[in-house]
């Protein structure tokens, strides 16, 4: 099982994938963030999909909550090339795609570090946060995207992971809403007044 920690006083089965939807600024990155520490506290592996920031300022507020340092923690960066920000290689812990466009390039990415976890380094549990959904569904239309999202979530779901996956959801028609959680097991909600709260499908 994985526990959700940050406060949230929640388990949840290996293979499941979570929306964490609110408006903007209700620090749905920070408790993505949050979760995912509190299992690297526990030994398990840590992998972020970054669509917003580039991988250093992620990093940076990671080892705000835990230090990265001797931690299986990847960062596949979708940002940094597209901002032309000099020639940027992969290297042990940041793995690069062109742009939040190249969904492929974002599933092989994960695929690898996955593999890399699972096989090479014998962790069975990993925790993966993307941040953030409304990006990918700013440059691509939301058929893309489920279709995308349907193949990450699965891959989640089949190594028995624990998928965290972040959306502004002022951001985006009801339609568009109703069709991406289709895809998740629960859902956290994020608000400006109350704590977070989490409503798992099977409740």
């Amino acid at each position: 099982m994985y526990d959700l920690g940050a406060g949230l006083d929640t388990e949840v089965e290996p293979g499941t994938n979570l929306l964490i939807s609110g408006p903007p600024l209700t620090g749905k990155r920070s408790l993505a963030l949050d979760i995912l520490a509190a299992g690297t506290e526990r030994g398990e592996g840590a992998i972020i999909v970054t669509t917003k920031d580039g991988a250093d300022r992620i990093l940076k507020d990671f080892d705000k909550r835990v230090d990265i340092e001797g931690h299986p923690i990847s960062v596949v960066d979708c940002v940094t090339r597209q901002q032309g920000v000099g020639e940027v290689r992969d290297d042990d812990r940041i793995k690069y795609t062109s742009s939040p466009v190249d969904m492929t390039g974002i599933g092989i990415k994960l695929s690898e570090v996955l593999q890399e976890y699972y096989q090479e380094r014998e962790l069975s549990q990993n925790r993966i946060v993307l941040h953030s959904l409304s990006t990918l569904l700013m440059y691509a239309d939301l058929q893309t995207v489920f279709r995308f999202l349907h193949v990450f979530t699965g891959r989640i779901q089949s190594v028995g992971g624990l998928g965290l996956f972040t959306i502004d959801a002022d951001a985006h028609d009801d339609r568009t809403m109703n069709t991406i959680k289709q895809l998740f097991d629960g859902i956290i909600t994020t608000s400006e007044d109350d704590a977070p709260s989490v409503r798992l499908a099977n409740d």
